[in-house]
């Protein structure tokens, strides 16, 4: 049984590993397909290609969109798209633009609550890339003791209803599905189960998803319990869509699973890879 991970972030997003350390870190931990999907961003992808060659690790191509579907962000994975696409490369560009306006909503209300210099801090932890996400934010705040890990900084000021919230309008889903299928890949929805939707909000999200071209559901990712994993293998089932499984790997000491330690996808499902040359 071969030991893939189709999600996991390098520096060039909101990881603590460049490429070529994460591919070496993944090596380590007995991964033999490995997806490096950063947010919005693709710039890693020929490092961490080489990276994966030079320890026989067979790489995939990979990328998440942020999306906003009603009052949700969600996040769409792109695997075995062709980071060259014109029209992939230009909505992750404006995608980038709309998420350094999103950084500077975020410092604003962190201000109103007293921490200040949240921007220039945040700027600090996002590394040569400069792809600011929420992530950043959440390292600097921990750094000056506003929470006692990362982890615990999403729930007390990142998120609706807390301090330092700022809502933003990313991509349409259509669009984000449009991308990865138009660069020959596939669209993934990650770890559904994080979304606050409701029984028929999300089987409309899922039918919408899939009358687009989207292709699988995470069903194994570090933020789902088992419980939550069996549902979406039932969903996955029920609706014909594939089955994928990662980590969500964002670095040592800041993600439930390692690069590579998840459970195997439940029984029943049909996996994402199961029509890649060499991956069965």
């Amino acid at each position: 049984m071969l030991n893939i991970d189709l999600h996991c972030h390098s520096t060039v997003s909101d990881g603590l590993l460049t490429p070529t350390q994460l591919v070496d870190h993944a090596a380590t931990r007995g991964v033999d397909v490995l997806a490096l999907t950063d947010h919005d961003n693709v710039d890693g992808l020929d490092e961490a290609r080489h990276a994966a060659k030079a320890k026989s690790i067979t790489f995939i191509n990979g990328v998440e969109i942020s999306v906003s579907w009603r009052s949700q962000t969600l996040h769409i994975v792109g695997l075995g798209i062709d980071p060259e696409y014109a029209p992939l490369i230009e909505g992750l560009l404006a995608i980038r633009s709309g998420r350094a306006e999103r950084a500077s909503n975020i410092a604003s209300q962190l201000d109103k609550s007293g921490i200040y210099g949240s921007l220039e801090g945040a700027y600090s932890y996002a590394g040569a890339g400069r792809l600011i996400g929420r992530t950043h934010f959440a390292r600097f705040l921990t750094e000056r003791g506003h929470a006692k890990d990362v982890k615990s900084v999403f729930k007390k000021y990142l998120v609706k209803g807390k301090p330092g919230y700022a809502p933003h309008q990313w991509v349409s889903l259509a669009e984000a599905v449009g991308w990865i299928c138009g660069s020959g890949g596939r669209a993934v929805i990650a770890h559904p189960a994080r979304y606050k939707l409701g029984k028929s909000a999300l089987d409309e999200l899922l039918l919408e998803f899939k009358g687009l071209g989207g292709a699988a559901i995470e069903v194994i990712t570090a933020s789902h319990t088992p419980e939550q994993s069996l549902l979406f293998a039932r969903h996955a089932q029920r609706l014909d869509l594939l089955a994928s499984r990662g980590s969500d790997f964002h670095g040592p000491g800041e993600s439930y699973f390692d690069l590579g330690r998840m459970p195997e996808l439940p029984s029943g499902c049909k996996p994402v890879w199961h029509d890649w040359n060499g991956i069965m």
